[in-house]
């Protein structure tokens, strides 16, 4: 793994207070997204490193800001987030503004990855459906949400790895990437069953959770009368997300070379996480999972080998 300092000087990040900024964002994915931070550090070049922890650390506030409270309260402050970050893109972000590091990195990687601004702006214009969000009540309702929301969150760092248009598979990029995004966000809803439900919102559709006998009270106190069902539930959703990955597992051969690791990394954790979730069933009611770390590790080496590999050939 390159040094950090190393990694900005190579993406062309010479100016200090650049620098602090990006450093900034840095400690925050570390303490929110370790895995995926270890997975771009050991499997991206060097000169990506600051891009996608700037976008990362911007997808992680926007959620932290419309994440809790009454939905009147959400849907304000990201009316007040949307203002600031479009502004920033295009004048630069106000100096005395608390937010000031993370939009100057932000605006600093759309400046060095001009495709990147019309990602943030679908982005921004999705996220009023994560703030309104209170569960689905259909299946229906769930894949809106993932072409309104989730797919354009994943597409801020996946714009930064995509082929090039000359290469003509860029609709099977985006397809690939929505097929990849569906299955990780049924498994994160799984995994976070137990603590969405004290929210009182989950993100298993109220038919599927009637079509297995199920009811949102059942989960939100817990019953332990309904464990046996929910896992039959978590199996069935379990299998859909296994069905969205089989649909993804092309992706890495439609990137440039040097990315393939980490993206082949993205699909087997997400595969990892399956078989955790698999694992705990309807005892997913008093807690959520992830993946192991061991397990985790162990992949993320091998890929790392694959990725060193490919530098001494094309060297």
């Amino acid at each position: 793994m390159p040094r950090w300092t190393a990694a900005l000087t190579e993406a062309g990040i010479t100016d200090p207070n650049l620098r602090r900024a990006y450093d900034a964002q840095r400690e925050v994915v570390r303490k929110f997204a370790l895995q995926q931070y270890l997975a771009a550090r050991l499997l991206l070049p060097a000169r990506l490193h600051p891009s996608v922890v700037a976008v990362v650390a911007f997808m992680h506030e926007t959620d932290e800001r419309i994440d809790a409270g009454d939905p009147v309260a959400r849907k304000e402050e990201l009316s007040s987030w949307d203002r600031a970050v479009r502004t920033s893109l295009d004048a630069g972000p106000r100096p005395e503004t608390p937010d000031a590091a993370l939009l100057q990195a932000l605006a600093d990687t759309a400046r060095r990855h001009p495709h990147l601004t019309a990602h943030v702006h679908d982005f921004l214009d999705g996220a009023p459906v994560e703030a309104d969000w209170t569960g689905f009540d259909t299946e229906a309702d769930f894949q809106a949400y993932i072409d309104s929301y989730s797919l354009p969150a994943l597409m801020l760092t996946a714009s930064l790895i995509a082929p090039a248009p000359e290469a003509g598979v860029g609709d099977s990029f985006r397809q690939g990437c929505r097929a990849l995004i569906e299955a990780w966000q049924r498994a994160d809803f799984l995994s976070d069953l137990a603590e969405d439900a004290e929210q009182s919102r989950i993100g298993i559709a109220r038919e599927e959770l009637a079509a297995h006998g199920l009811t949102f009270e059942d989960l939100r106190t817990k019953s332990q009368a309904c464990v046996p069902a929910l896992g039959r539930l978590v199996d069935a959703q379990a299998d859909l997300a296994e069905e969205a990955l089989s649909r993804c597992r092309e992706l890495p051969g439609l990137v440039e070379a040097p990315y393939r690791p980490f993206v082949r990394a993205l699909i087997s954790v997400q595969d990892l996480q399956l078989q955790a979730v698999r694992r705990k069933g309807g005892s997913l009611l008093h807690g959520g999972v992830r993946p192991p770390i061991a397990a985790t590790l162990r992949l993320l080496g091998r890929q790392y080998l694959a990725a060193r590999s490919e530098q001494r050939r094309v060297r």
